[in-house]
């Protein structure tokens, strides 16, 4: 199902429940009921609660979209090491060189064609790709320089490896979804108290009470997405993408 209707859906679903409820409980509201006698506390406490589960909201979709974005600069960090490695194996004699960029192409390749899907499906890592890692170290660090230009290239060329390495791992850790399955149980329980509340004010059946009843609701079910969506940095539909290796390595048929 998309991820778009699994949205339209949620939505449309909180603006019917409140809605309904609306009617059902102004079917048992005797005529000589005023609304007016809503004491002065409740609607004190409904703005308060509204205002802390809007900073609530708010601490969430930040800590999510920081998660995002940095499970995007980890991309770039291993797309533009993966790059230099290749760029600079140009000084070694062209039977290295070329064992160098063929097995770097095929661990881009494998990233972008294969690993990608993985961690959307799964949430992880392939072991082939630290295979194909290793066998870039491996040719980088076996070989014996044997002139100067090719001493000063050869610990660069390592160091652009344990880049690698790194950002490789560290975007394996923001695979997965972020947010603890507790502060889930809060942001839900938060929405359900802070639309709940609507009736406390005792909302009536007007055009204007019932627009900004459904809106209220949408929007707290559209910023519950925005966190769903953003807390699985690989795997949903506003997520990390692979650009940097695809712009890095032009030459290859990446994403086909």
């Amino acid at each position: 199902m998309s991820e778009w209707l699994v949205l339209t859906i949620a939505m449309a679903a909180a603006c019917a429940v409140v809605l309904s409820i609306a009617f059902i409980n102004h079917r048992r509201i005797g005529e000589d009921d005023d609304p007016n006698e809503t004491p002065d506390v409740i609607e004190y406490m409904t703005m308060m609660i509204g205002v802390i589960y809007a900073i609530v909201l708010g601490l969430a979709i930040a800590g999510v979209w920081e998660g995002r974005g940095a499970a995007q600069e980890y991309v770039r960090q291993e797309a533009q090491a993966l790059h230099e490695i290749s760029v600079r194996s140009e000084v070694y004699p062209a039977e290295v060189r070329k064992a160098i960029r063929a097995d770097v192409d095929a661990y881009v390749t494998h990233v972008v064609d294969t690993e990608w899907r993985e961690m959307a499906d799964h949430g992880r890592l392939t072991d082939r790709g630290g295979e194909l890692l290793e066998r870039i170290r491996r040719d980088v660090t076996d070989y014996e320089p044997q002139t100067d230009h090719e001493g000063q290239a050869y610990q660069p060329l390592v160091d652009q490896v344990a880049a690698v390495d790194d950002a490789r791992g560290a975007r394996g850790l923001g695979a997965g979804a972020t947010m603890p399955g507790v502060v889930w149980f809060g942001l839900i329980a938060g929405a359900l108290v802070t639309v709940g509340l609507i009736f406390t004010l005792q909302i009536r059946r007007s055009f204007r009470e019932l627009l900004l009843a459904g809106l209220f609701s949408a929007l707290i079910a559209f910023l519950l997405f925005l966190i769903w969506d953003f807390d699985a940095p690989f795997g949903r539909g506003i997520s990390a993408t692979a650009e940097p290796f695809l712009s890095q390595f032009p030459h290859l048929s990446l994403g086909d």
